[in-house]
This record gives C-alpha cells, structure tokens and sequence, in this order.
C-alpha cells in the first residue's frame, strides 16, 4: 500500500483527507518540523503539505524536505487557502510539484494522488 504523509495543522482536513485517500495509508503531521522528521523516518510515496502552520511553515518545510537526498523525487503537492499568485511561484519556486488551493474537493485530491502515485 502507498504511503502519503499530510503535514497540517488542522484536524479537520487531518480527518478529511483520511476519508478522501482511502485505500492509502495515510500519516499525519500537525506542523511542518514533525512533517520533515516523520518524511525521513517513513519515506512517504508522496507529501501533502500546508503552508500556514506553526513552528515551521509550509516553504521552509519544502526546503528542508528537498534537502534530502532520498527525497528529492518524492511529490510534494502544496496544500493552502492562499491561492495568490506570489504564494503559488513561491511553492513552485520552492520544489513543490503542484499546488493545490483549499476548501479540497475530495474527487479533485484523489485524482491528483492517483496521477503521481498511482493506486
């Protein structure tokens, strides 16, 4: 079964985002310091990853995570309410491999997953 990580704050998207993903497994994080650890320690198939959250945010997380060599090919979909255009090229710019605009459609999520990791 393919792993994906989902680094957010928020429980509600959390609880959300398991609904969404069934038939993967699914880790969470609540800030992007635990996400960044828990990704080395359980080298996910792909990340989702908030922006707006404590300790770490989303881009210094990004930067982190694509320091390490063993995931540097690992997706990186960036999740956020900001959908401005300078957030966006900040993530892109960053190392993310799409960045997806909240509320989620859970059809919407499930499809992106599906392109990068298959089922």
């Amino acid at each position: 079964m393919k792993t994906v990580l989902l680094v957010d704050d928020s429980r509600t998207v959390q609880v959300a985002a398991r609904l969404m993903l069934t038939g993967y497994r699914v880790i969470t994080a609540s800030d992007g310091e635990e996400g960044v650890q828990k990704a080395v320690a359980e080298r996910p198939d792909l990340i989702l990853l908030d922006v707006v959250m404590p300790r770490l945010d989303g881009f210094a997380a990004l930067q982190q995570l694509r320091a390490h060599e063993a995931l540097r090919a690992v997706p990186i979909l960036m999740l956020s309410t900001r959908g401005e255009p300078e957030n966006i090229e900040r993530g892109y710019s960053s190392g993310c491999t799409e960045y997806l605009t909240k509320p989620l459609d859970g059809a919407e999520l499930l499809a992106r997953v599906r392109d990068f990791i298959g089922t």
